[in-house]
């Protein structure tokens, strides 16, 4: 695997692709297309190196593994880590000073009562017995206890921690509300959240109906981005970066072209430098498309059948 720079573009084509996943690259089934998958080859065979930046949790990254080249590196869990996927490790990651995890759900608890809470870590997730199953092929035994009572040194710092609402239904946990949704219960929950977090936390919203996720001071996607382009010695005129949601706004403002996928949130819409046709239309494959067949590298980015 290379850290070093990607090896040189083609003129007309950026130096780094950096792509969210759920809602821009994948559709909305959570699948890749052949033609995205095909593009993104020919993207990495002409010297652009792509890069994943997600909120998804490093156990969620290995059935992407072969669309990453071979750096295999995704920037994740909304960039606090940056993971590799060869070895299953962690390279890089930020994370919360265990008092401030602790002080922090002992807070949430008094101030949202009933709230779920989660925690991530690079080792993997602990969550509270209550909070909704999403993912019943996890071992029971993460959701034994408390978090609080979980949380242990040997595990490493905390990555992220997670607040479901009181009474989001399990049917509608972690369903993406998209359009112009004006949803008054989640709004009071976040400004309850914020107001306990203060500076202690960053407050990201992905997306996900009755979910709050906070991630350590200073952690954003286009800080870990900027980073991680750093030591690729790629400055942001360089890179193309895509994204759906508020949490990918941050990126999409630092890179030197910010796309939004048609299925966008409205605030990215309207701060986006350019809007693509939606994840459902292969709307990031087709802009990297149009840039390969500038280069005259149309052969490569020709759309593989479906």
């Amino acid at each position: 695997m290379s850290t070093g720079a990607p090896s040189g573009a083609r003129a007309g084509l950026p130096r780094v692709v950096a792509t969210d996943l759920d809602g821009t690259l994948l559709r909305s089934d959570g699948t890749v297309s052949g033609r995205t998958r095909q593009v993104l080859h020919a993207a990495e065979a002409a010297g652009t190196e792509v890069v994943f930046v997600t909120a998804r949790p490093p156990r969620w990254l290995d059935v992407l593994a072969d669309l990453v080249g071979g750096h295999g590196r995704v920037i994740c869990l909304g960039g606090a880590a940056v993971w590799d996927l060869a070895s299953g490790q962690a390279v890089d990651t930020c994370g919360f000073d265990e008092g401030v995890v602790r002080d922090l759900v002992a807070e949430l608890r008094g101030v949202v009562p009933g709230v779920g809470l989660a925690v991530e870590t690079a080792r993997g997730p602990a969550f509270d017995p209550w909070f909704p199953d999403g993912e019943p092929d996890l071992d029971r035994a993460l959701r034994a206890v408390p978090v609080e009572e979980s949380l242990r040194p040997a595990d490493g710092a905390v990555a992220k921690l997670l607040a479901v609402r009181p009474g989001t239904p399990v049917q509608g946990f972690g369903v993406v509300q998209r359009g112009d949704v004006r949803d008054a219960a989640q709004d009071a929950f976040f400004d309850r959240v914020r107001g306990v977090v203060g500076d202690r936390a960053e407050l990201h919203y992905s997306g996900a109906a009755g979910l709050a996720e906070l991630l350590p001071p200073g952690v954003t996607k286009d800080v870990a981005l900027a980073r991680w382009c750093a030591r690729l010695g790629v400055d942001a005129r360089d890179v193309w970066a895509f994204g759906d949601m508020p949490n990918d706004l941050p990126m999409l403002r630092w890179a030197g072209r910010g796309h939004a996928v048609a299925n966008a949130h409205p605030d990215v819409l309207a701060c986006a430098d350019a809007v693509v046709p939606g994840n459902d239309e292969d709307g990031v494959a087709g802009t990297i498309e149009a840039a390969l067949r500038q280069a005259g590298l149309s052969g490569q980015g020709r759309a593989a059948p479906r």
